[in-house]
C-alpha cells in the first residue's frame, strides 16, 4: 500500500483502545476505538482553534466476542494516501476500512452500518480493487 504510515500500535481486540490520527494538511482525521464490545473506525472533522471533533461517519470493524482467541492480539496501522484524501485502517496486514475524504465515502468489508445522511450516501462495500486505486 502506497502512502504514509502515521500510526502503528499494538492492541488486543476486546480491550479498551483509542487511537486517533489527525493530519496538518486538512481539518480531517480518523479515530479507531474498541470499547471492549466492538471495534469502530470514525472519520472526523476537527474544528480549528478548539480541536472539537465532529463525527462524519462510522464504520463497524468487528464484534470483540466474535474475534477468535488466536487473532485477538495484533497491530493497528493507519495509513494516509499521498494526496491526504484517503485513509485506511490496517489490522495485521489486512485492510478493514477506508475513508475517502475527497468524495465523502466510508467503505468497509461488512458494509455496516448503512450509509448515513450526513456524509456517506452511496455504496459501502470495500473491495481490493478500491484499495489499489486509492493507494497506488
Amino acid at each position: 500500500m502506497n502512502g504514509y504510515l502515521l500510526r502503528e500500535q499494538a492492541f488486543t481486540a476486546g480491550e479498551d483502545t483509542f487511537v486517533e490520527c489527525m493530519i496538518d494538511e486538512s481539518n480531517y482525521g480518523v479515530v479507531f476505538e474498541d470499547d471492549t464490545d466492538t471495534g469502530y473506525f470514525y472519520a472526523v472533522d476537527v474544528e480549528p482553534g478548539t480541536g472539537k471533533l465532529t463525527i462524519l461517519d462510522a464504520l463497524h470493524i468487528y464484534n470483540a466476542e466474535e474475534v477468535p482467541d488466536e487473532q485477538r492480539k495484533g497491530t493497528i496501522r493507519i495509513i494516509w494516501s499521498k494526496d491526504w484524501q484517503r485513509c485506511a485502517l490496517i489490522i495485521d496486514s489486512y485492510c478493514h476500512a477506508v475513508f475517502d475524504f475527497k468524495n465523502h465515502g466510508g467503505y468497509n468489508r461488512n458494509e455496516f452500518p448503512p450509509p448515513n445522511a450526513i456524509w456517506t450516501k452511496g455504496e459501502r462495500t470495500l473491495t481490493n480493487e478500491m484499495i489499489t486505486a486509492f493507494f497506488s
